[in-house]
């Protein structure tokens, strides 16, 4: 399976930024995360999406952070609002259970 994550960037504090994860199979019936990692820091968890659209968050992006998905197009969305710095990292996605991995998508929020 491959995954490729984009519209990473450089945004100010408040802004925001879309992120999109293209997958190579169908993802109909799969849950698909998100997880980002911070220099010096483990990969964290950030959402969850299930198949019927359903979401989960962290506890620090409820409210800010907003997953979407797009069956037809085999790809999923992270809606990045009200951006702060300690939202700066590297975002990655990945099919839940899964070891596969994006090459992820720089996001730095500047103040």
């Amino acid at each position: 399976v491959q995954l490729e994550e984009s519209g990473g960037g450089v945004v100010q504090v408040g802004g925001s930024l879309r992120l999109s994860c293209v997958v190579s199979i169908n993802i109909d019936n799969l849950n698909v995360e998100w997880y980002r990692q911070s220099p010096g820091t483990q990969r964290k968890w950030v959402a969850r999406i299930y198949p019927d659209g359903a979401t989960r968050y962290v506890g620090s992006v409820k409210g800010r952070f907003a997953a979407s998905r797009d069956n037809a197009r085999k790809t999923v969305y992270l809606q990045m609002d009200n951006l702060k710095p300690e939202d700066t990292a590297v975002y990655y996605c990945t099919l839940f259970g899964s070891d596969d991995w994006g090459q992820g998508t720089q996001v730095t929020v500047s103040s």
